[in-house]
């Protein structure tokens, strides 16, 4: 029987909310392990001068614990 453990993350990008969600990804994989999944809860952007010039992204990595 295996314990998960889920944490949030936010990563931004100024590409693409694609490109958040993978640097998100890449930056959890480095510091946890056993990460077996994500999903994202929530999507914002940062608008200056009528643009958008920021994606981000906040979302929950499940990990397996240790034994």
């Amino acid at each position: 029987m295996s314990v998960a453990r889920v944490t949030e993350i936010t990563a931004s990008s100024k590409k693409s909310f694609d490109d958040a969600l993978k640097t998100g990804v890449d930056r959890a994989t480095k510091t946890l392990k056993n990460v077996e999944g994500a999903w994202i809860q929530d999507q914002k952007v940062v608008i200056k001068d009528g643009k958008i010039v920021e994606y981000r992204v906040n979302m929950k990595v499940t990990f397996i614990l240790a034994e």
